[in-house]
């Protein structure tokens, strides 16, 4: 609880009943980082460069995320956020995510979703399945579809041009799917370029990709939790490549693996320096990693704290990309909420169907109308969105 109180900025005093202080040594003392005067005023120095218009750099945003007062790192944030999007509007999308397959020969340690080739509980869809499911969704109102999966071995591009094709010809949806790690996958399994494979599925009917596969953008971490996975330059490669054929994108990052602040800055930093030079992501979306019926221990579960300061030091670092969308699925939609006020302005999507941290145990919903009252709930206007943030 003292910890709880003093991630929140305040300094915790034990009472009894009547409101009495009572003597700090009947409670085992519980001793985060304390912030000393100098980390005081080292952050309202750097929270005013800020709020100014300069840009964070790695060192100071590590200050930021570590030790600024959480009130005004929000307060901060807040005011970047309507500097980056003007007005008092809020913003979701209707979508879908459908995963192909569910065999995946990648074995992340963290991921309770995957099975391994040949088990009992495989499955794979097909194109016509897929294309039949798109259409309910769009039936329903889906604008947007998200299509992703395992890595099988045994489904190659022609399998997910099929699923592209049949969707762009018979169904009115925006398809944003496939994540740079399946991407890589498949030019790999083809012995294709990234460029190649990208064209085709373009030609096919890709419009945009989704952030998936970043985790943490830092070799070292991914070696330890993902060791078969793509590497960091190859994930920002492929994005690259993306951005310079006109497909968008979103960035991701899921953290809480145990990996330190300054790696989860140099994410950061890394996913501007994209942007820099190609302007092509169009959000960015973090989430905390839900450990549950996966094989990885977690060295300590993240919190709504924790959310909202790193929801508050990306909008500050994320400069150049405009949309930052509050993560329900995995931290719940009243957290979500609150993060429209510590940076973000999208609630994200109402998806019909999630599978992927579900199978970890976190299994949080949220319908449109729901949706439309915890945004104006928040102090804003919720506005539906098309995936290109053009309101509709």
């Amino acid at each position: 609880m003292e910890g709880f109180l003093r991630n929140h900025g305040h300094e915790p005093v034990l009472t009894n009943s009547v409101y009495d202080h009572c003597r700090r040594g009947i409670l085992p003392h519980y001793a985060p980082a304390e912030t000393t005067q100098q980390d005081a005023a080292s952050t309202i120095k750097i929270l005013n460069r800020v709020e100014s218009g300069e840009r964070l750099s790695s060192e100071d945003a590590v200050i930021l995320l570590d030790v600024a007062p959480f009130q005004e790192l929000g307060r901060v944030a807040a005011l970047r956020r309507k500097a980056a999007v003007p007005g008092e509007q809020a913003t979701y999308v209707v979508d879908k995510n459908l995963n192909t397959t569910n065999v995946c020969v990648t074995n992340c340690k963290f991921c309770a979703f995957h099975t391994k080739p040949g088990s009992k509980s495989a499955y794979t869809l097909t194109p016509e399945q897929v294309v039949e499911k798109v259409k309910h969704a769009a039936e329903k109102g889906a604008t947007q579809i998200l299509i992703q999966g395992g890595l099988n071995p045994d489904l190659k591009l022609d399998y997910y041009e099929a699923c592209l094709s049949g969707i762009r010809d018979q169904v009115d949806i925006w398809i944003h799917s496939l994540s740079p790690t399946e991407i890589e996958f498949l030019a790999q399994e083809e012995g294709i370029s990234i460029r190649e494979c990208l064209v085709r599925l373009k030609n096919a009917g890709l419009q945009s990709l989704p952030g998936g596969g970043a985790e943490i953008l830092v070799d070292e971490v991914r070696r330890r939790i993902s060791p078969k996975k793509t590497r960091s330059q190859a994930w920002l490669n492929v994005m690259e490549t993306a951005h310079e054929l006109d497909l968008k994108t979103t960035a991701t990052m899921v953290y809480g693996f145990g990996e330190t602040s300054a790696q989860r800055i140099e994410h950061l930093i890394k996913v501007r320096e994209l942007q820099d030079r190609t302007g092509g992501f169009t959000a960015f979306i973090p989430w905390s990693f839900s450990p549950d019926r996966t094989e990885m221990e977690c060295p300590r579960r993240q919190n709504g704290v924790d959310y909202l300061r790193m929801i508050a030091i990306a909008r500050l670092v994320l400069d150049n990309v405009p949309h930052l969308q509050a993560g329900w699925v995995t931290e719940g939609p009243d957290v979500a909420q609150l993060a429209l006020n510590f940076g973000a302005d999208d609630y994200g999507g109402v998806l019909m169907t999630e599978e992927v941290v579900s199978a970890t145990g976190v299994n949080y919903g949220v319908n449109e109308a729901q949706v439309i009252n915890l945004i104006r709930e928040a102090g804003y206007m919720p506005v539906q969105r098309t995936t290109q943030y053009e309101r509709l």
